[in-house]
């Protein structure tokens, strides 16, 4: 058997025992193993549920209809399926941001949320803030203050600097602290 069989097997096991279907239509966001799982295991976590199910979405003001997996993870419906690999997927655990897109406007770490659960919302990626090939003032400024490092989560950096801008205009240090 193949490593990913055996990882397949072993946490599918582990997300069955945890919740099985629980974990597909509750609406709430995965559990860091449970996403873990999800992207390993493709068949127990199916639970009976059709093999594809509709998904329609506003990606970056434009109407999407697709059709997904039901275990597929946000992150990988749009880096895949709709080729918007600016959003990334780093440490699989929720921990560093970089996967964080805007949905209705709040921001969510796409790599722990399954992309039915996105079903008939509104998602914003890093492509979607710059407007008519001009960059996103926040983009710029990440630019201009050198606002990054290796550059690898510095779009969900700008993703989450853009909701907390968006709610709080004139954020304490604290709140800029909280949201990065």
């Amino acid at each position: 058997a193949s490593i990913d069989e055996f990882m397949g097997s072993l946490l599918g096991m582990a997300a069955l025992a945890a919740g099985g279907c629980a974990l597909l239509g509750c609406g709430t966001q995965l559990t860091p193993a449970a996403a873990v799982a999800a992207r390993y295991d493709r068949r127990s976590l199916n639970c009976g549920h059709p093999s594809m199910s509709n998904l329609n979405l506003e990606v970056n003001g434009q109407a999407v209809q697709l059709q997904v997996e039901p275990h597929r993870l946000l992150v990988e419906v749009l880096r895949e399926q709709l080729g918007l690999t600016g959003t990334h997927v780093g440490c699989d655990t929720s921990q560093c941001g970089a996967c964080t897109v805007l949905l209705d406007g709040q921001p969510v770490k796409s790599c722990t949320m399954l992309a039915l659960q996105a079903d008939g919302d509104r998602v914003t990626s890093i492509e979607g803030l710059a407007q008519g090939g001009e960059r996103h003032p926040i983009q710029q400024a990440f630019i201009d203050c050198h606002g990054l490092q290796c550059g690898f989560c510095t779009p969900g950096m700008i993703m989450s600097t853009a909701a907390l801008l968006q709610h709080t205009p004139n954020p304490s240090q604290e709140q800029i602290e909280h949201a990065l």
